[in-house]
């Protein structure tokens, strides 16, 4: 996960810009918008606010920012700096070194890594003083995204129009990717969600799992550039960028699709909510409703991370197996004893009686459990606890002797 200024400024393709935004929150970055003066001509201060969650930045001047500085200490805790759209105006002041608002400024404060989206008439994006510009900001290390070729707003047809947001966010993905993860061209398996277990063709046995801690984890294993496979039940999210998905809705299925892939993995993190029981025969036709109780046996599902445990390929360390806890109390003490239990490397346990954290929320706070010692993850969105639990599993693979599958 990583903090990104998003400058938006004054030009027809602002509109995309909104869709940028929430592309980069999918895949787990914070966002905080900017705004040019004329970008607010082509969308409102009040459509970022709502897709980020945050104070939109408009103006500099703004009582209170001075306070704080705010495009210094902006300036030192983004992890990039992506205008899209990128006006000639804006290209002008950047490769200038001008700085008469918030965004200009940022730019000249901020160390971060500069990424701009150009979108302008085919005409100004080939005049002899923006062609400059931007090989002088080349030169000085930033990056650009081509715009593309069409019709443009102003009724012409040619190269010009800003790119679209899947390329955009594509762009910051390959600029924010770690060069030296130890999960480049690892297989990563990762299990996501709950599991249904059907009592009837109407009713199933479930749980509260909405599948955001395993997907988040999966994307981040492939934002930094492992080959995930996401066994998911039952969930509306989408798949992560960069992810194939396998879709299971019980238990039995789950089982199936992890075991037939595991022997292929490097790292097999199990963060889906598995049912310990499932009913012990399911009905043909819906249940009718009756005087008095019903009575439904369930038996025990087989037990994924156990049978993890115990592949051969274990005695020599692979896969790295991470397995999850979700507890209500001594949640420590569960996880160290699942820990030795199961075989694993790790576990991530988490208190899922807190209102804040666990099934069906956008925050966690977890424990990181190994056999080196308890690691505490505070409260905090869930994409941020996956890239920490995918730093604790990095310093698991860099070994010698687990170097990735060929």
């Amino acid at each position: 996960m990583a903090s990104i200024a998003l400058g938006v400024t004054g030009g027809i393709g602002a509109y995309k810009a909104v869709e940028v935004a929430r592309g980069l929150q999918k895949h787990g970055h914070e966002v905080t918008a900017i705004m040019t003066r004329s970008a607010r001509r082509f969308v409102g201060e009040a459509t970022f606010e709502a897709i980020t969650r945050r104070r939109v930045i408009t103006s500099q001047w703004t009582p209170g920012l001075n306070a704080d500085i705010e495009h210094i200490a902006l300036a030192t805790s983004i992890d990039l700096l992506l205008v899209a759209p990128a006006t000639a105006n804006t290209i002008g002041k950047f490769a200038q070194g001008l700085a008469d608002d918030f965004l200009s400024s940022l730019h000249l404060a901020t160390r971060a890594p500069v990424l701009m989206a150009p979108a302008m008439n085919t005409h100004m994006f080939e005049h002899p003083a923006v062609v400059e510009n931007l090989a002088r900001l080349r030169a000085r290390g930033v990056q650009f995204v081509d715009p593309g070729e069409g019709y443009l707003a102003c009724g012409w047809v040619g190269k010009g129009r800003l790119a679209e947001p899947d390329a955009i966010v594509a762009a910051v993905e390959r600029l924010l990717r770690p060069k030296a993860s130890t999960l480049v061209g690892r297989r990563v398996l990762v299990t996501a969600g709950p599991t249904y277990e059907d009592l009837d063709p109407v009713r199933y046995v479930g749980n509260r799992s909405s599948g955001r801690m395993g997907y988040a984890v999966a994307g981040e294993a492939a934002r930094r550039g492992a080959e995930v496979t996401l066994v998911s039940g039952p969930s509306r999210l989408s798949a992560p960028p960069g992810t194939t998905l396998v879709a299971v809705r019980s238990a039995a299925e789950m089982h199936e699709a992890v075991m037939a892939r595991a022997g292929e993995a490097d790292l097999v993190l199990m963060a889906a909510a598995v049912a310990d029981y499932t009913p012990a025969a399911t009905a043909p036709r819906k249940i009718e409703k009756q005087d008095g109780p019903l009575t439904v046996t369930l038996v025990r599902t087989r037990d994924i991370l156990a049978d993890l445990g115990r592949l051969p390929s274990r005695a020599s360390g692979r896969p790295v197996l991470v397995g999850f806890a979700a507890e209500t109390h001594e949640v420590v003490t569960r996880a160290q004893a699942k820990l030795a239990r199961k075989g694993a490397d790790l576990i991530v346990a988490n208190d899922v009686s807190r209102a804040d954290a666990g099934f069906d929320v956008e925050t966690n706070a977890v424990t990181l459990v190994g056999t080196d010692g308890v690691d505490e993850v505070p409260l905090q969105s869930k994409a941020a606890v996956a890239a920490r639990i995918l730093d604790r599993v990095e310093l698991l693979l860099a070994t010698p002797s687990l170097e990735p599958r060929s």
